[in-house]
């Protein structure tokens, strides 16, 4: 969608010419699935796809919100003394969130606005629309109100809003990616620090494919929270020897020396995941760096694996599709990303083998699910950033 269709989208629907449009992208994750909130280290990249916005300020406190993607719902209308969480607002909720945050954080926001957006990314794709839209929103306040922001501050506010306001217990990985994003670098985290580092993502003649299983998922209705729960049982099993803050301080060595100390077999695999999925990425990063994709994908495989048998949060749909790819030719290696329980996968493809690879997938997908699956080629993008004033 250009700065164009944007601006006539938005006088369409609220009858006047909007002050700015904004860009928020999606996010993939490399590999480093699930260590966010247990201060290990993550490698995501924003993506091309996701969230467009225009805004316009307005003289009293209406917060009027409208979504290209759920026209049906109409002009959503708020006041900005009255930001609760209510379920009828639908996605409303992630704007009311961020704006709320803002106001806690100091910031003055004295007037309401209008909204338009479009987004491109699937709904319950797991490439992080909501954390999308809550940067979006961030960066729209900080252009209509002439806010003095540090991006972090946004980031931060973002998570706010996912934990504190919609419910979900998710780390700050999504939020980071798509804030702190560069084109044609991967973003390695350290989620416990907040220490980054840009990696030029060198794939040479590999691309990443995005494989959809169009099987929604929906965070806050999942095992997603039950699955934090248990890490945190985990960790507080161990620190009763211990005294670490989270699982991500561990070694896989240490692990098992201590892994006696869990007493339920359920919780041992969740945490012995997280721990060996930090080393993961940790060699990951040196693979890549290294230039050495086949230990690349070998890594991205067996995330895979731990995230189907040790975390279980894969499923039928996902294990179809990752299990399908590596058995296709050209492909380096294959993984869900994002928070599973439905949503999608990545593969790591050569170019002159993806056409194949997208038939023979979608094929056995089709048969084996019932319905077909999608596919994108990700081209990695810079964060969220305003396209015209």
């Amino acid at each position: 969608m250009n700065t164009k269709e944007l601006r006539h989208a938005f006088s369409e629907v609220f009858g006047t010419e909007a002050d700015a449009t904004f860009f928020s992208p999606g996010r993939i994750n490399l590999i480093g699935e699930h260590t966010d909130y247990n201060g290990g280290h993550v490698f995501p990249a924003a993506i091309t796809l996701g969230t467009y916005g225009a805004a316009r300020k307005r003289e009293d406190k209406t917060l009027r919100f409208y979504s290209g993607n759920f026209q049906d719902l109409g002009i959503i209308e708020v006041e900005l003394d009255n930001l609760v969480f209510e379920k009828a607002d639908n996605w409303a909720n992630y704007p009311k969130g961020i704006f709320l945050f803002l106001k806690e954080a100091g910031h003055e926001i004295a007037t309401g606005c209008d909204i338009y957006i479009y987004g491109n990314i699937p709904n319950g794709s797991g490439l992080s629309s909501s954390a999308s839209l809550e940067l979006l929103i961030g960066i729209m306040a900080e252009e209509l109100y002439d806010l003095t922001l540090d991006r972090l501050d946004l980031v931060t506010i973002g998570k706010l809003t996912e934990n504190q306001f919609i419910g979900v217990n998710s780390g700050i990985m999504d939020q980071f990616a798509i804030g702190m994003g560069a084109d044609n670098c991967a973003i390695y985290l350290d989620t416990n620090t907040l220490a980054y580092e840009l990696v030029p993502l060198d794939l040479k003649e590999h691309v990443i494919v995005i494989m959809n299983t169009n099987k929604r998922r929906e965070l806050a209705d999942s095992k997603y929270n039950e699955r934090r729960a248990e890490c945190e049982k985990a960790l507080e099993e161990l620190n009763t020897v211990l005294s670490i803050e989270s699982l991500g301080q561990l070694t896989s060595q240490e692990f098992d020396a201590y892994a006696y100390l869990i007493k339920d077999a359920n919780r041992l695999k969740r945490a012995r995941h997280a721990v060996l999925e930090n080393e993961r990425t940790l060699a990951a990063l040196k693979a890549l760096q290294a230039g050495n994709l086949d230990h690349f994908g070998r890594l991205i495989n067996a995330s895979h694996v731990s995230l189907e048998h040790d975390y279980e949060v894969t499923g039928l749909e996902l294990d179809t599709l990752v299990h399908t790819a590596w058995e296709q030719e050209g492909v380096l290696g294959a993984r869900m990303t994002g928070a599973g329980f439905g949503g999608c996968g990545i593969a790591i493809v050569r170019k002159d083998k993806v056409e194949a690879f997208i038939e023979n997938v979608g094929q056995q997908y089709s048969r084996r699910i019932g319905y077909a699956p999608s596919f994108y080629i990700a081209e990695i993008s810079g964060g969220s950033r305003v396209l015209s004033r």
